[in-house]
């Protein structure tokens, strides 16, 4: 399955278009390697998403066979490895 679809069905994030968006910013990395959309992603995988506002760290445990899941599924994808919010200030501090 390709990871921007991942993502949605994963519901790390709210949309497949802002998944492949922040693919083609380069903010999606598999196993520390930078990734385009269509990248497919396999059990096991380490996702990290570096966005400005947040980074997510997540294990891929299992890939849906189907396109749609239910909310308690999607919670069984993936283990949250690490998750912190950064404060915008401290980005502009260092601008």
């Amino acid at each position: 399955m390709r990871i921007d679809q991942f993502l949605k069905l994963a519901r790390v994030v709210k949309r497949r278009t802002l998944a492949k968006e922040l693919c083609d910013r380069g903010v999606v990395k598999i196993n520390g390697q930078a990734v385009k959309a269509s990248k497919e992603v396999k059990p096991g995988d380490v996702v990290e998403i570096d966005t400005v506002t947040r980074f997510l760290k997540v294990k891929v445990l299992r890939v849906p066979e189907t396109k749609s899941v239910s909310k308690k599924e999607a919670r069984e994808l993936v283990e949250v490895l690490e998750e912190r919010k950064k404060d915008i200030r401290d980005i502009i501090d260092l601008v």
